[in-house]
């Protein structure tokens, strides 16, 4: 009697494929491939911060590779967003002690699977895509100011493509960022399912029906990524490009001594921390493997040019390597040579060797070595003095420089907030340093905050951050004109309930006229 598909079991394959891209310096974006977990995370804020934050939120995501096995969705589904946010809570800690990477932040797109079922995770405007039966679902929406537009009518998909604005991006974990939560969905999982989580260096630059495409007729996981993330370097795109594919498989017997089973891989950024996420899983984990063709394109002999580079030389792929838990890792056998105490050796005038204590050369030697070392200590004693005092000074001038480096690069943003009752554009960032406030009022609307919604007062309570005048002053607008809207709406709902009450008040009145008429009127027929 056949298995009933209720008692078969889901198993995950999954790989990964990200590239730098053609113009970019270094990967930002990080991601993981595992057997219960997939996750893509695009980073931001320079050089430095976006790998950084992309690679922190991978390392909070990756326990549940392990931590995922008990089949309790409701359970998974609560740790993924509890994982999300302890990212975000890392990424503000982390921003705030090294003020270099102050502006980071980064999306998060993953998907577990558990107990039959897909548990989505998403924040930010990297993109999960499920091929079902043939057909490519779309199971993110942006949250970017763009996708905001389009949801508003404002402007249509093909404008969206092209917008200037379409790389702002209203919600990431980051420590410029209002909401942390992720949206979390649940759908039941099918045999032969297919995941494609990938950046906006991918989906930016290829249609919903080249991916629907490319994803129905590749069968080869491995192959299949390598084609996307090509495809889209040959398309021009600019930024940092990654594709993780998934595919849900069935084990009719889910006691079988060789169930399906795969090295996690980890791609982008993150890969340079292969031995912690390694320790976070309890497994060997694998760096993903490298493109391997798609950078000769137009956009990218034109970048190399750019940078001095022979167009024609093939870029050099790291190789992938693997890494072991820290259980099952070699030691490296440093260790300290210590001081063993011997005892001087002297050469006595008449050429003989000697280490005897009870000599009086050597014992002079021991001596002299004592009170070398005791001018030793005491130098070292004044030097550390001399260094701390040093310290000391320079740290009040660090500690000065940071506060007019942070005043200075404060002042470089602008944000949204109250201003004695009325709505505002500030200058600088909502916060202050030894109580010198960092900000100042540069624009004054005359919008009251007393007139706006609960949630818009409470994020104006916050401040709304901009990295520019022009994008505070867009966003202001924003808000009048739903300010407006809400307010028209209102007085249309007045204007139609007093119609409606001087209509009722005019038919009150016609129909006690017209009484009156029928009175009079019999009143002169009995006449």
């Amino acid at each position: 009697m056949p298995t009933s598909t209720a008692s078969q079991q889901l198993f995950m394959y999954s790989t990964v494929v990200s590239d730098v891209g053609t113009v970019r310096s270094n990967n930002q974006d990080s991601a993981f491939a595992g057997e219960h977990l997939i996750a893509i995370c695009d980073g931001m804020g320079g050089h430095a911060g976006g790998d950084t934050a992309s690679t922190i939120a991978i390392r909070s995501l990756a326990h549940i590779e392990q931590d995922n096995v008990d089949g309790d969705v409701q359970v998974v589904s609560h740790m993924m967003a509890t994982s999300v946010m302890a990212a975000h809570d890392a990424i503000v800690g982390k921003a705030k002690r090294e003020r270099r990477l102050a502006g980071m932040g980064t999306t998060v797109t993953s998907v577990a699977l558990v107990a039959g079922c897909w548990v989505l995770a998403h924040i930010g405007d990297s993109r999960a895509y499920l091929l079902h039966d043939g057909h490519l679902i779309r199971m993110t929406s942006d949250h970017s100011y763009v996708q905001h537009l389009i949801d508003t009518g404002r402007i249509s998909e093909a404008e969206a493509r092209n917008h200037p604005q379409r790389n702002v991006v209203m919600r990431v974990l980051g420590d410029f960022d209002i909401d942390s939560r992720p949206d979390i969905a649940i759908r039941k999982a099918h045999p032969g399912d297919r995941w494609l989580l990938c950046s906006d260096g991918l989906c930016g630059v290829l249609e919903d029906s080249t991916l629907e495409e490319v994803l129905s007729t590749c069968a080869d996981q491995e192959e299949c990524a390598q084609r996307l993330v090509s495809m889209a370097l040959r398309a021009g795109s600019t930024d940092n490009v990654t594709a993780v594919i998934a595919d849900a498989t069935l084990a009719l017997d889910a006691d079988a001594f060789d169930l399906p089973h795969q090295t996690p891989l980890v791609g982008g950024a993150a890969s340079a921390s292969l031995e912690t996420i390694a320790d976070i899983v309890n497994e060997p984990v694998a760096s993903a493997p490298p493109l391997r063709e798609g950078k000769q394109s137009p956009a990218a002999r034109a970048a190399a040019l750019r940078s001095g580079k022979d167009p024609n030389e093939e870029p050099k792929q790291p190789e992938q390597r693997v890494a072991q838990p820290s259980s099952v890792r070699e030691d490296n056998g440093d260790r300290v040579n210590t001081d063993t105490g011997e005892i001087p050796i002297v050469q006595k005038r008449n050429g003989r060797i000697s280490a005897d204590p009870n000599d009086p050369e050597v014992a002079k030697a021991i001596r002299n070595e004592h009170i070398e070392e005791r001018k030793t200590k005491r130098s070292r004693k004044f030097r550390n003095r001399i260094i701390t005092i040093l310290i000391i000074i320079l740290v009040l001038l660090g500690v000065a420089g940071v506060g007019v480096g942070t005043y200075r690069w404060s002042q470089t943003k602008y944000y949204i907030g109250d201003n004695n009752g009325k709505v505002a554009i500030f200058q600088g960032v909502p916060t202050s340093i030894f109580g010198a406030k960092l900000s100042h009022a540069v624009t004054d609307t005359n919008m009251k905050t007393s007139d706006l919604p609960p949630s818009w007062r409470e994020q104006l309570d916050q401040g709304i951050s901009f990295d520019t005048y022009g994008e505070a002053k867009s966003h202001t607008r924003l808000i009048k004109k739903q300010l407006n809207d809400a307010k028209r709406k209102q007085e249309a709902r007045q204007q139609e309930k007093a119609a409606a009450k001087q209509k009722a008040k005019d038919e009150a009145a016609k129909k006690a006229a017209d009484q009156a008429a029928q009175t009079n009127k019999s009143g002169g027929d009995k006449s």
